[in-house]
């Protein structure tokens, strides 16, 4: 496909940049604003934060359907908030700052809907949303494929230890030992969260021989159908050689993956989070690790991971010449990542062509029913 023709461009924009095929790294201003025009959708105007090269699909869409978006490279915070000034709504991603004193703000600067790009909602201020009279909607579902088979990359790479291997082979080291895996069929794993990402997930496992177990306090007939049994947490973790997180971040499951419940895990066994952060206490799956109670883990996320995801940190170190270190070194997380026998990636389950195609356009629904006054179809509420 063709790279989007542009008009009406302020600046150089992530767009011109993407226009550049052999492109391959950029550096923003922290607070650059471009905007474009099209013809569609004329009783909306439109600030997107947190825009990246790897958006240039979303982008596709976006750009048929709204009459005027300023596309802005900078997280939504407190400092750039008053870039959303003369837009009626703006579009967030998930970890932009959606804070009180934020929404308040972009109040006064005449916003009147939010649109979350994402399905994690845990950094809007709903409270303080509603006192504004500000409608807060999200995309619940896009591509429950993409995450569910991300999942399975980080057991199987961890399992199989490719990276290990990959590495070894690149200094010309061919050695078999200290590469031994385990076959998953046969083994258990427990799925914790029988949603769309679950089940994508236990569907994949059912078809590579293993026994699929599941913890979720709302049961569902679809998974019971998939001849997945339903099972406490506490079963769930002694039985399982892998435990996959897949539930949302709400006050009931935060820090669910904590001390007393590795305690409760089979000795050795690998422990996947492709959902949120805040779903396992990290000081406590660090000490699991050191004791070989989890035998290996494979995280997309993490709970102090705004600030320091969808970020270039490894640039951002020349107020301290020599040192190597930006002033926000997350020393836990470094700590985890050199470890052999942990894999982070940073948050990019959901980073398929195709979802990003389908949270664009499930965005464009939301806006539609924000033009024509609601009802929402995805709003979520305090």
């Amino acid at each position: 496909r063709s790279p989007p023709q542009l008009g009406n461009i302020v600046g150089e924009s992530t767009l011109q940049r993407l226009r550049r095929p052999h492109h391959r790294t950029h550096r923003f201003p922290e607070a650059a604003a471009y905007e474009y025009r099209s013809i569609i959708m004329p009783d909306v105007s439109l600030a997107v934060f947190s825009v990246k090269p790897y958006m240039y699909a979303q982008v596709e869409v976006w750009k048929k359907a709204f009459p005027e978006i300023k596309l802005i490279d900078a997280t939504l915070s407190p400092m750039t908030a008053e870039l959303a000034k003369g837009c009626s709504a703006i579009c967030a991603f998930v970890n932009d700052d959606l804070s009180a004193e934020v929404i308040d703000a972009l109040a006064s600067h005449g916003v009147k809907f939010i649109a979350m790009r994402c399905a994690g909602f845990d950094r809007v201020d709903l409270p303080t949303a509603a006192k504004h009279g500000i409608p807060v909607c999200r995309v619940p579902a896009y591509s429950p494929y993409a995450v569910a088979e991300h999942a399975l990359t980080l057991m199987m790479s961890l399992n199989r230890q490719i990276n290990k291997a990959s590495i070894r082979v690149s200094q010309g080291n061919y050695d078999l030992s200290g590469l031994v895996g385990f076959d998953m069929h046969g083994k258990t794993v427990g799925v914790v969260g029988s949603g769309k990402i679950g089940q994508c997930l236990m569907a994949i496992l059912i078809g590579m021989g293993c026994e699929v177990i599941t913890y979720d306090p709302y049961e569902n007939q679809a998974t019971k159908d998939m001849g997945v049994k339903y099972v406490t947490l506490d079963e769930l973790l002694a039985r399982s050689h892998v435990v996959s997180l897949h539930c949302p971040l709400f006050p009931g499951t935060h820090h669910i993956i904590n001390k007393e419940t590795i305690a409760k895990m089979k000795p050795g066994a690998m422990l996947i989070n492709t959902s949120r952060g805040g779903l396992i206490d990290t000081k406590a799956v660090i000490e699991g690790l050191d004791n070989r109670t989890i035998g290996s883990l494979g995280i997309d996320v993490y709970e102090e991971e705004a600030g320091q995801f969808f970020t270039d940190m490894s640039s951002l170190t020349d107020n301290h010449p020599g040192a190597s270190l930006p002033d926000s070194f997350d020393s836990q997380l470094a700590l985890l990542a050199a470890r052999p026998n942990v894999i982070i990636t940073p948050h990019m389950a959901f980073l398929t062509q195709d979802a990003l195609v389908a949270i664009a356009e499930t965005t464009v629904k939301n806006l539609t029913e924000f033009a024509a006054g609601g009802p929402y179809t995805n709003e979520v509420k305090a």
